[in-house]
């Protein structure tokens, strides 16, 4: 499980930084989404998450599960989906101001 976790993490990462490098502005913005999808699913994975523990210590309960990551990558999702509604809303701007979407704003 643990193999098939980190290859998602790994191929979520390349390929999230390979549509960053495109030249046109809809794909950077994708990119930035899968890049923000694998570092949610890395905390995650980091965070050692329990099924049927309760989220706080109790004195009679040895295990239970760590609320930090939950609440870190609850927080992520909240920051990344405003960054990316900016960042159309920014992109949208840079085409209407241009005349087309490539990244540097020259024309090919």
């Amino acid at each position: 499980m643990e193999a098939l976790l980190s290859l998602l993490i790994g191929i979520l990462t390349a390929c999230g930084v390979y549509m960053m490098l495109r030249g046109r502005t809809f794909p950077v913005v994708l990119g930035l989404t899968l890049l923000s999808y694998a570092v949610n699913v890395f905390l995650f994975a980091m965070g050692r998450l329990t099924i049927g523990r309760p989220p706080v210590i109790d004195e009679a309960i040895s295990q239970y599960a760590d609320p930090l990551p939950q609440a870190l990558v609850l927080t992520a999702i909240v920051i990344s989906f405003g960054m990316t509604a900016f960042v159309i809303v920014l992109a949208l701007k840079a085409r209407a101001e241009l005349g087309n979407d490539h990244v540097d704003g020259e024309r090919e």
